[in-house]
C-alpha cells in the first residue's frame, strides 16, 4: 500500500516566525520531520502552508536537491490531489518533534492509528482528545478520510479536524512507548535544544575497538555536539579522516614520525562523528562510500611507509618485513573475520587500536619496537579469529 505523508508548516511563534523554521541538528524542524516520515517510506510528503519565506523556500529547496519528493500546498483540495487513492498518510502536526523510531513504527501499521501521550500537565500542550489522553502529534490516516476532510472543511483546522475524524472512525489509539521516543510540540526554539541532546546521545553507536570505547568518547561527543550546528556535511568528515591518514603516509616517507601520528591520531574520531551528525540528521552514511573504504587501506599504506623510513633508518629490512607482515595478517584478520560476532572483539587488531598504540613508542621514539609489537598483534588477532570462525563454523 501506497504511503504519504502530510505536514503543518503553518504555525507561528511570538515573535511572527514560523515554528517549522525553528533550528534542530543544522537543520530547520521542516526538513527534520520530512526525513523522519521519508525514512519511514512516505513518499510524496505535502507540506501545508499559508505562506513561504525565503528561509522556508531554502529548506524545500535542500529537500529536493537530497531527492525527497516534497510539495507545499495552501490549498485543501491540492493537498488531495497529491495522493494516490487508498494510500495511507502519516500525519505530522505542526511544531511536532517526533522520533524517528515512532514514525516508523506508525508507517507499519496497517489500520488507521493516532499516538497519544497522558492528559497531565507536562502535555497540557498537546491537542485533547479526551479525559485521559491528548494527540501526540504523529497518527496515520488514509486518503479517503482526507478527502472527505477537505470537502467539509470550511474554515476548520485541516489537521485538528482530519485528527477528529479518524478518532470519530475509530482510530486505534497508542499511547506513545517509552523505547519510541515520546514527541516535543515545540513552542520555542530553546525547547530544541533538550531534544537534540536526546537525538546526540541515540546516535551513540556499539563500539568494537578498544580505542573508540574508551579514549576517543569524550571527543567524539564535544566535537558531534559542536558540528552537528553547523553546515559541516559528514562526507566531508569521512574524506578529511581519508586525507589526514595519507597524509600521515607521506610524512612517515619524509622521515617525520610524530607528525605522522598526530594526523593519524586525529583521524581516528572523525569517521565515527561523521556517522553521528548523519544519524541526527536522517541522513546515514552509505556503507561502500569509497572514502569510509578506503580508511583501512589508507592506514595500511601509513604502516608501510613507517616500515620504509625504518628501513632506510638504520634497522634495515627487517622493519620493512614486519610491517609487511603486520598488514597482511592485519587484512586476513579482517577478511577471516567477516560479519562474525567474536567474543572480546576490542581488543582485536583494528585501525583506531594500532595507532594508539603507537602513542607510547613514539614517546620513546622505539619505532622499530612498535612495528614488531603490531606484527604480534595483528597475529594473535588473526589466529584468534580464525580459532573462533572455525570452532563456530555456522
Amino acid at each position: 500500500m501506497a504511503l504519504g505523508a502530510l505536514i503543518g508548516a503553518y504555525q507561528e511563534d511570538d515573535s511572527g516566525g514560523l515554528r517549522a523554521l525553528f533550528p534542530l541538528a543544522g537543520q530547520t524542524l521542516l526538513e527534520y520531520q520530512v526525513r523522519c516520515v521519508a525514512a519511514a517510506g512516505a513518499a510524496p510528503v505535502v507540506v501545508v502552508v499559508e505562506r513561504v519565506p525565503q528561509a522556508l523556500q531554502d529548506a524545500f529547496e535542500r529537500l529536493r536537491i537530497d531527492g525527497l519528493s516534497v510539495f507545499p500546498v495552501s490549498d485543501v483540495q491540492e493537498a488531495v490531489s497529491r495522493f494516490e487513492a487508498g494510500a495511507s498518510i502519516l500525519l505530522v502536526g505542526d511544531g511536532i518533534a517526533p522520533s524517528a523510531e515512532l514514525v516508523a513504527q506508525l508507517a507499519e501499521d496497517a489500520e488507521p492509528v493516532v499516538a497519544t501521550v497522558p492528559d497531565d500537565e507536562s502535555h497540557a500542550a498537546f491537542e485533547r482528545i479526551d479525559g485521559g489522553s491528548r494527540w501526540a502529534g504523529v497518527a496515520l490516516v488514509d486518503a479517503h478520510l482526507l478527502g472527505s476532510t477537505a470537502a467539509m472543511l470550511g474554515d476548520w483546522d485541516l489537521q485538528s479536524t482530519l485528527l477528529r475524524r479518524a478518532i470519530q472512525e475509530g482510530a486505534l489509539r497508542v499511547p506513545v512507548a517509552e523505547d519510541a521516543g515520546e514527541p516535543l510540540l515545540v513552542e520555542t526554539p530553546e525547547q530544541l535544544d533538550r531534544f537534540q541532546q536526546r537525538l546526540i546521545a541515540g546516535s551513540r553507536a556499539a563500539r568494537t575497538d578498544w580505542a573508540s570505547r574508551y579514549i576517543l568518547p569524550p571527543v567524539e561527543d564535544f566535537v558531534t555536539e559542536w558540528l552537528l550546528e553547523t553546515k559541516v556535511r559528514p562526507v566531508w568528515l569521512v574524506l578529511i579522516a581519508l586525507a589526514l591518514t595519507v597524509g600521515g603516509a607521506v610524512a612517515f616517507l619524509k622521515g617525520w614520525p610524530v607528525v605522522a601520528l598526530v594526523l593519524l591520531v586525529v583521524s581516528t574520531p572523525l569517521d565515527l562523528v561523521a556517522a553521528r551528525i548523519a544519524s541526527v540528521r536522517l541522513r546515514p552514511l552509505a556503507t561502500r562510500m569509497w572514502t569510509r573504504v578506503a580508511l583501512w587501506p589508507a592506514a595500511g599504506a601509513a604502516l608501510l611507509a613507517l616500515g620504509i623510513w625504518q628501513a632506510r633508518n638504520g634497522s634495515g629490512w627487517g622493519a620493512l618485513v614486519a610491517a609487511i607482515s603486520a598488514v597482511a595478517f592485519a587484512e586476513a584478520a579482517r577478511i577471516e573475520r567477516g560479519a562474525l560476532s567474536v567474543p572480546g572483539d576490542l581488543g582485536l587488531m583494528s585501525r583506531r587500536n594500532a595507532i594508539f598504540l603507537a602513542v607510547p613508542f613514539a614517546i620513546f621514539g622505539a619505532w622499530t619496537a612498535f612495528l614488531v609489537t603490531l606484527l604480534g598483534y595483528a597475529a594473535i588477532s588473526f589466529f584468534f579469529v580464525q580459532h573462533v570462525r572455525h570452532s563456530n563454523p555456522s
